[in-house]
């Protein structure tokens, strides 16, 4: 935050409280005080402070108070002098410090800005004003990540990922808890798809070896203008959610390729269990054992072909074909008939779109 900004904050407490106020940095360098003499020099006190367990420390000439910022002590304001309740005195000054460092994120940092378009919590009028003030660019394209990773009170993603995106360069990584990370990426004028989804997979590969945690990343639409940040990264959360539904095994998924997944997702559930009804009659789904699912799975996966699957399987061809015999028996379905293969495996996209959304 701007010295200036923490500089006026003492001066208005000084005129109120008729004492000598300051604020030191978490290394107890002074960066702002009503007595300029002591302007960037360390408080060896304050210092001491920092290091103890204390919060709160007092005695005839001083009073000393730790200000947290994100859990963690981040500055210690001082009174100094005989003022009364001083202790009273320097909670409101935390309390000040904090409301004066929120305005200041949210009118200059650049990070913040993009946090707020993202989230839809400014205006778009107001988004080009903002950003020439701020000296971001507006007409240039971009594309955003959305980052999940599994819930964590002691790691973030959040500090690998910008350590792979500086925050001077010109992308933007915001931290929206501890789960969801946000990066937006600038892209090079020839950048392809496969370069986008390139660095998705940096993320991924670089979270698992340096935190060892389970990721995946929503890739949202490009976008031309920063306005159109906000849709591209709520496209990068309906490809995680529809990804999660149809194909949770992939840990990157693009909105630009949902494939069917989009379809059905979109359609309302009484029309899904209408054709449900209609493929599986008098619930032959159910009817199907684990061991039958995964031949089912790998047969498509293989596009219908016997010997292939077989193979994979490690069954003998006459093994899968009885299979599948068997299931034809069960659904009435006949898997190697295409419009049969076809009718199933929407049929088992709809079934757990349906499974998913009763939970």
């Amino acid at each position: 935050m701007a010295i200036k900004i923490f500089q006026t904050l003492v001066n208005r407490i000084k005129d109120i409280l008729k004492c000598d106020v300051g604020i030191t940095d978490y290394y107890g360098m002074v960066i702002a005080s009503t007595k300029t003499e002591e302007l960037e020099n360390i408080n060896e006190d304050a210092m001491d402070f920092i290091n103890s367990n204390k919060t709160y420390l007092e005695n005839e000439d001083i009073a000393y108070m730790k200000i947290e910022d994100r859990s963690s002590t981040a500055y210690v304001a001082y009174i100094q002098g005989e003022a009364q309740q001083r202790k009273t005195a320097l909670k409101l000054i935390g309390l000040s410090f904090e409301n004066a460092k929120l305005y200041y994120e949210e009118k200059y940092d650049k990070n913040s800005f993009i946090k707020n378009i993202l989230l839809g919590n400014i205006l778009p009028g107001d988004i080009s004003i903002r950003a020439k003030e701020l000296r971001v660019k507006d007409d240039v394209r971009r594309i955003t990540y959305l980052i999940r990773t599994e819930k964590s009170k002691d790691i973030y993603a959040y500090n690998i990922i910008q350590s792979l995106y500086p925050g001077d360069s010109k992308d933007f990584v915001v931290l929206l808890d501890d789960q969801n990370t946000v990066l937006v990426k600038e892209l090079r004028e020839k950048e392809s798809k496969d370069d986008i989804y390139r660095k998705a997979r940096i993320i991924i590969d670089t979270l698992n070896t340096e935190l060892m945690v389970k990721a995946s990343v929503g890739i949202g639409t490009e976008s031309e203008r920063l306005r159109d940040i906000s849709r591209s990264f709520k496209d990068a959360q309906t490809a995680l959610t529809i990804g999660g539904i149809f194909e949770n095994e992939k840990t990157i998924i693009d909105y630009n390729h949902l494939g069917i997944g989009r379809l059905i997702y979109q359609l309302p559930t009484t029309l899904c269990k209408l054709f449900l009804n209609e493929v599986f009659v008098d619930g032959a789904y159910e009817l199907l054992d684990p061991e039958t699912m995964v031949t089912i799975q790998k047969f498509f996966e293989n596009s219908l072909n016997v010997s292939e699957t077989s193979r994979q399987l490690f069954v003998h061809r006459n093994t899968l074909v009885y299979r599948l015999d068997k299931i034809l028996k069960l659904t009435g379905k006949d898997l190697r008939n295409f419009d049969d293969a076809i009718h199933f495996k929407v049929a088992m996209m709809v079934k757990r779109y349906l499974d998913e959304a009763q939970k």
